[in-house]
């Protein structure tokens, strides 16, 4: 008898989702390694830490999603390892054998090696991450109403932003949002002109990714929710109290969130000369280079071609793509048919500000304003997995637009909100 292939997937991010859904049922064996159970949502995870949308609205558990697929496993472990000599990934559960590996672990946060950013900040890739986002953005607030004076109140209402990319945006415009509609009836202790955030981007301008007047109208957009941004400008370092610049300005902050940078989240055991510049580099199949039977897919690799030198960008929509384009390969490889190239069809680039507020880059048109930020919602509705929390974030957004609610305004770990904040820096 014929064996069947096994085909293990690590990483269930957009990538290997849309791989598992393309390969149901077909004559494979699916085998998913993932460190979480579920699949998130990560465009929206922002507002799942600004306490807009619940963490059920925007993640799948990997059963659910797949289940009714006959050919499909799921186990929760880490990879540690990738033993190419011998086929297989060894894992905190055990070791697996693979006929195929596709590695689509996706991206992590890269603070170009300064180790007190790294311990000290808060980032935003996991659900986990989101929640503890939102739990220190609330206990903040707690903590301001303990505070007498409005020194004291000011450096623990100071919230400080890296990174002017799509996220540090979409965070600081719902910030924004969470200052002018939430402080006043929740917080009478608290004056909300006391509440300061800051946006701190290294390059000219914001969304770098996008066109000079989708960069311009959301700096627009933002200055006008009182947003202080800060162009030009990089961070030297973070202690968990002070925030040191470049130039030598010093910001108060308890609460400083790092979307600067990211880089491929990789494992051990690939060829020193396929990992470049922290991510996979892989050939316009997907095959890692110097591995005839290893792929990689996501943000983690990087399909380095004239037109693209330094791999697609790290988002969705690319993955997706490539996850099609991957299954199709797979399944041609099996028959010993020719594989297919990868050939990117770019959708364009969206980013919401906050309500009414968006930017759009399409490959039909450009827009602003509210005709963006609609369909910024359109089309973030129909992404998200699962009919049930497709209706769930629809309702809460309903629920939001009429009510201003952040309807989630709940710490979900214990807390005391004393004075542990260095006030004297």
């Amino acid at each position: 008898m014929n064996k069947i292939p096994e085909i293990v997937i690590i990483g269930g991010g957009f990538g290997g989702m849309t791989l598992i859904q393309k390969l149901k049922n077909k004559p494979v064996k699916i085998t998913l390694i993932d460190k979480y159970n579920h699949h998130n949502f990560q465009p929206l995870l922002y507002q799942v830490a600004t306490c807009g949308l619940s963490a059920t609205s925007v993640a799948s558990p990997f059963r659910r999603m797949f289940k009714g697929y006959r050919n499909f496993s799921f186990h929760l472990a880490e990879v540690t390892q990738i033993d190419r000599k011998n086929n297989r990934v060894e894992t905190t559960i055990g070791s697996f054998s693979y006929d195929y590996l596709v590695i689509a672990t996706g991206s992590e946060a890269n603070y170009y090696g300064n180790q007190q950013l790294a311990r000290n900040s808060l980032v935003m890739k996991s659900l986990d991450d989101a929640l503890t986002i939102r739990n220190t953005l609330l206990e903040q607030f707690e903590r301001a109403t303990v505070f007498k004076t409005a020194e004291e109140k000011k450096i623990v209402l100071n919230f400080v932003i890296i990174g002017g990319g799509a996220t540090g945006v979409e965070l600081a415009g719902a910030l924004a949002e969470f200052k002018s509609h939430i402080i006043a009836k929740d917080y009478p202790e608290i004056e909300p002109s006391l509440m300061n955030i800051h946006l701190i981007e290294a390059g000219n301008r914001l969304l770098p990714a996008m066109t000079a007047g989708a960069s311009a109208k959301s700096a627009d957009f933002l200055t006008r929710m009182g947003v202080k941004l800060w162009l030009s400008t990089m961070v030297k370092d973070y202690d968990g109290t002070n925030v040191t610049l470049t130039d030598g300005t010093v910001l108060r902050s308890a609460f400083f969130i790092w979307s600067a940078g990211v880089k491929g989240a990789i494992i051990p055991g690939l060829p020193e000369e396929a990992v470049d510049h922290g991510r996979i580099r892989v050939d316009e199949f997907h095959q890692i280079a110097g591995c005839h039977n290893i792929y990689s897919i996501g943000d983690v690799a990087a399909m380095v071609t004239p037109q693209t030198p330094k791999g697609h960008p790290m988002l969705a929509f690319p993955a997706m793509q490539q996850g099609n384009n991957l299954a199709v390969n797979l399944l041609n490889c099996i028959k010993e048919k020719p594989l297919r190239k990868f050939k990117y069809l770019d959708l364009g680039t969206l980013a919401t500000v906050g309500r009414h507020k968006a930017v759009a880059d399409l490959p039909f048109l450009s827009t602003q304003g509210f005709f963006a930020w609609f369909l910024w919602m359109g089309l973030h509705l129909m992404r998200i997995t699962g009919f049930r929390n497709r209706l769930k974030a629809l309702s809460d957004w309903i629920w939001n637009y009429f009510n201003y609610a952040f309807t989630y305004r709940i710490i979900t770990r214990p807390s005391c909100p004393g004075n542990n904040v260095n006030l004297n820096g």
